[in-house]
């Protein structure tokens, strides 16, 4: 099957590249050919992109005439779409022929902010977009990070028309039942969305976690607002045990944050270690006594949390969004009550006083992330996805003929 994935950039990033690069590996591993109309690069790990996706077919801004170019020359069976907004292009792909599959990574489709949480009181939304959004939310107006002047306008119109054109895909992939509500209370078919969890592919081999005297603690992402690394920082400094943290990742927040950790005089035990490979992340976690997850941000699934349970690592997160669906209080780590510090810090002790429990919870979390969340049955399931829509497309197709 020929497979072509839209994504609005090439290279790593966040969870939504790392989940396209594995995907698109593995398909292809299994005889797909895969190719990726893609925006501009991240500058960072841009070559095994290319290694994965031997076309490449860069999309201009606002073009829709480069989609057009980019389906004539690979001729897909299945589009794939992953993040892309562009109205244009989307029509653009509605209209092409072969059948439209959407993956929606997080909340860019339907929150005009992106992550469904007010920048100031950083409480999560529970809205459905509407002109909500424009008074009294204030989202038309948004950071601006192409750089120049500060600020930008965001079109409340193009919002709707974004979402009625998503709507209008038969095929939509959520990575959890809180993504797939979100949707439903957008005004989403439910027949027409799957759950498909992101999983990350299972390390071979995996040694287990050292759990050793250094008491590593790993957290790896993006170092972005919503992310809560400044909520995780004000939770290390209640931490009463000694401890190391290593930060691996980058971001805008990424200078505050270190600003922070300096004034909470935490910098001789945390580290910020910069974007690092998830080859690298996987020795992290080998040195490691347990990983985090401070986000404040409604996580569509939390993907991050996985692999460091696939590792044999208990997890210790905030109960935001999509993360509760893997990760159960007490059996797999901690679900904390949201941007509650002591109770992140009092975790975190118990877990650094008592290995033979973190141990245990860790292996609980592989047993589970092995049994309810294998990479190959994810794969599986996308490849028949892709089945039935070529199937339905036939079919429509032969009916309206």
């Amino acid at each position: 099957m020929r497979l072509l994935f839209v994504h609005e950039r090439i290279g790593a990033l966040g969870g939504a590249e790392a989940n396209v690069l594995v995907t698109a590996a593995e398909l292809r591993r299994r005889g797909h050919d895969v190719a990726l109309a893609h925006g501009p690069g991240t500058n960072q790990g841009e070559p095994a992109w290319r290694d994965v996706f031997p076309a490449c077919f860069p999309l201009a801004g606002g073009d829709a005439s480069a989609l057009e170019r980019a389906l004539a020359a690979f001729q897909p069976d299945v589009i794939y779409v992953h993040k892309f907004s562009d109205p244009a292009g989307l029509a653009a792909l509605l209209a092409a022929g072969p059948p439209v599959v959407r993956m929606v990574h997080d909340h860019d489709m339907y929150c005009m902010r992106g992550y469904k949480y007010n920048p100031f009181t950083r409480e999560v939304c529970r809205r459905a977009a509407s002109a909500y959004c424009v008074f009294p939310c204030g989202a038309s107006v948004a950071r601006n990070p192409a750089g120049g002047f500060p600020l930008r306008w965001v079109s409340y119109a193009d919002k709707r028309r974004e979402i009625a054109l998503n709507q209008a895909i038969p095929h939509v992939v959520v990575a959890s039942g809180y993504m797939r509500d979100e949707l439903l209370r957008n005004g989403f078919a439910p027949e027409r969305i799957e759950l498909h969890a992101p999983v990350p592919r299972s390390a071979p081999n995996a040694e287990a976690p050292s759990f050793g005297p250094r008491n590593l603690i790993v957290y790896a992402g993006q170092i972005i607002r919503g992310k809560g690394v400044d909520v995780l920082l004000e939770a290390l400094a209640e931490v009463t045990a000694p401890f190391e943290c290593v930060i691996l990742g980058d971001g805008n927040h990424r200078a505050e944050c270190e600003r922070l950790s300096a004034h909470l005089d935490l910098q001789n035990r945390v580290t910020f270690a910069g974007f690092v490979s998830q080859s690298r992340i996987a020795d992290y976690y080998r040195e490691a006594s347990l990983a985090v997850m401070s986000s404040l941000w409604p996580e569509p699934f939390g993907a991050t949390g996985l692999e460091a349970m696939r590792c044999g690592l208990p997890v210790v997160a905030f109960d935001a969004g999509g993360i509760r669906e893997w990760l159960t209080d007490g059996v797999n780590g901690y679900l904390i009550p949201w941007k509650d510090r002591p109770a992140f810090a009092a975790r975190i002790d118990t877990l650094l006083a008592d290995k033979a429990l973190a141990h245990r919870l860790g292996e609980a979390g592989r047993t589970l992330a092995e049994e309810r969340f294998g990479f190959a049955a994810y794969i599986d399931g996308l490849e028949d996805l892709f089945f039935r829509a070529t199937v339905r497309q036939s079919a429509t197709q032969l009916v309206s003929s």
